[in-house]
């Protein structure tokens, strides 16, 4: 549930693999990065760059390697010159990505946002619209946190449009509802995450499906449809008992806990904290405790 960079290193490998199934360097940089082993994906970047300064590959692994060692500048100046010695639009379009998310990560807007901007056209004429839509979303997150709501809005929908398949535009209709949520547009918060939910209900995996209920209910709860909240949140609670996942029982619980209260069925509520705190408890999950002690103070 907790985002890290080695989550990210993960997610970005098997879009390279994929894309670079048949390069060696790329492939070996993926695998010793996926095993948290830095030094060594740095070391094999390092040995080729010695004899072939130039080496667009090599200068993406180093640039992966010193970002997950925190050399932020160091990933910048690597990604630099691997676009510099790219010659194919597809190359580009991978190396403007990862200079876009350097920038993001020095929280430099302006310049993330251009380098998405270049992703986006390298993408069109490299016809892969797989790689134009991870520039529109990436385009959205970093607007969502500018507080630009309105232009990550429109940034999704750009995003959701090259959607591929039902996973990919399950993820972009949960990111909308949740912007539209922040903007306090709650009611379109409400249609799409129904949009979000259903689509994870046929094709998403267990968290997918687990995390857009919860939302759902968050939304329906919100919009003060409480009969249908109860109902959703129910229905997760007792699919997380069955499926072992103790994190999404004690999210719907608190949240349930809330829909509770509305309807003055205060026992209820203490009762579901309780057990939504026993489990955080049980886990050693911190960030969760502090999570439900934030999400249900005052609540009484």
């Amino acid at each position: 549930m907790k985002l890290r960079i080695t989550l990210g290193l993960i997610l970005i490998s098997m879009f390279l693999n994929n894309v670079y199934a048949d390069n060696s360097v790329m492939i070996s940089c993926n695998k010793s990065l996926e095993k948290g082993d830095i030094t060594g994906a740095l070391a094999q970047a390092n040995n080729i760059l010695s004899s072939h300064k130039d080496d667009k590959d090599a200068l993406i692994c180093q640039g992966r390697a010193l970002m997950a060692n925190n050399d932020i500048q160091g990933a910048l100046t690597a990604f630099k010159s691997a676009n510099l010695n790219s010659t194919e639009a597809f190359d580009k379009t991978i190396a403007t990505l990862l200079i876009g998310n350097t920038y993001k990560s020095l929280k430099q807007s302006e310049m993330a946002i251009n380098s998405y901007q270049q992703t986006i056209s390298n993408a069109q004429l490299a016809n892969n619209k797989a790689f134009e839509r991870l520039a529109y979303n990436a385009i959205g997150d970093v607007y969502v946190n500018d507080k630009q709501l309105t232009q990550a809005v429109d940034a999704y929908l750009l995003g959701r449009k090259l959607a591929a398949n039902d996973n990919e535009r399950g993820e972009s209709c949960e990111k909308i509802a949740l912007t539209y949520h922040n903007m306090n547009q709650d009611d379109l918060a409400l249609e799409f995450q129904i949009k979000a939910y259903l689509l994870h209900d046929t094709v998403g995996t267990l968290d997918q499906y687990a995390h857009s209920s919860i939302e759902l209910g968050r939304y329906y709860a919100i919009v003060k449809n409480y009969a249908n909240a109860e109902k959703t949140l129910n229905k997760i609670i007792k699919f997380a008992k069955e499926q072992g996942g103790a994190y999404f029982e004690a999210q719907a619980s608190y949240i349930l806990a809330k829909v509770k209260v509305a309807t003055g069925d205060i026992p209820a509520a203490k009762a579901l904290i309780e057990n939504a705190k026993s489990i955080a408890k049980a886990t050693n999950d911190k960030a969760l405790d502090e999570e439900i002690t934030q999400e249900t103070q005052g609540l009484f």
